[in-house]
């Protein structure tokens, strides 16, 4: 489902990433800077990357939902679980996540802008002929530590998902005392609103986690492989200081745009899958009497 999602608003995300790293573009709706990057670089360019995504992807929700079952697993043990430990296993299981899958981000980071017009004059372009040789190019020029630039940011990013699950944990039970089960629809509206909630919160930091994963810009702080808090306070001031405090939410709409229409698309999937295993069971069940 989230590979599907990932897919079909694929542009979106392009959108996002370009108003997030490229500073001196303006910051305008997403589907007119679609139309811009179409018109400037080719109607498959919002695609471009899409590939190194995907694997990403798979990686990172194997990864992510693995060590969070077996986390699960050893420590409730057949106890009800509460909001508290959910959250504690969410930011274990991201904070594992992080230190395994960032390398992947970042070059599929870097893929994805590759050939990109910049407004930037300061962004150095790349020239990766793909996944392996970007590797090889990163480790070769700037050394095996940059495959994990970034990584302070996204640790700090690991309560994004750790608060949506608290929210939507956190809200299904309250319904549930309500109620005996949760509608299809109740299951989509929590899981959208808890997305939109964790992701406007830490929006600013997700614009931190591009801009040094992609660790083009000429006038980068100093020491930037980890992304030390102080390099994230500086990123976060300059852009402040620059556009305003509008300036650190540059992207948001193409984000959230993409987060509600992709809850949505999951939502049509699990339905339409529920429904055909349903009628798949119910003719086993009639062929047997």
């Amino acid at each position: 489902g989230s590979m599907t999602a990932m897919t079909v608003f694929f542009p979106l995300d392009t959108a996002r990433l370009r108003l997030q790293v490229d500073e001196k573009r303006k910051s305008k709706t997403t589907p007119a800077v679609l139309l811009e990057i179409i018109k400037e670089e080719g109607l498959l360019a919002p695609y471009r990357g899409w590939f190194p995504v995907i694997s990403s992807l798979c990686c990172s929700n194997f990864v992510y939902f693995y060590t969070f079952n077996s986390l699960k697993g050893l420590w409730v043990k057949g106890q009800h679980s509460t909001t508290g430990k959910d959250l504690v296993l969410g930011v274990v299981a991201g904070v594992v996540n992080v230190l395994l899958t960032t390398p992947l981000w970042v070059v599929n980071t870097r893929l994805k802008l590759q050939g990109a017009k910049f407004r930037n004059e300061d962004i150095v372009p790349t020239n990766y002929k793909g996944i392996i040789d970007a590797f090889h190019q990163i480790i070769r020029d700037e050394g095996v530590l940059a495959l994990w630039n970034g990584t302070f940011p996204s640790l700090l990013l690991v309560f994004n998902p750790a608060i949506q699950f608290m929210f939507y944990e956190g809200f299904k039970r309250k319904l549930l005392k309500k109620q005996l089960q949760l509608t299809s629809l109740d299951v989509f509206v929590i899981g959208a609103v808890a997305k939109a909630v964790a992701t406007t919160l830490t929006y600013p930091l997700q614009t931190v986690q591009s801009i040094l994963r992609f660790g083009r810009h000429r006038l980068n702080p100093e020491n930037r492989t980890l992304g030390s808090l102080r390099n994230v306070l500086y990123l976060l001031q300059q852009r402040v200081r620059r556009f305003g405090l509008m300036g650190l939410y540059k992207g948001l709409e193409a984000k959230l745009l993409q987060t509600v229409l992709t809850a949505a698309l999951m939502f049509l999937v699990y339905e339409k899958l529920t429904a055909a295993t349903f009628t798949v069971m119910g003719l086993k069940h009639s062929r047997r009497h």
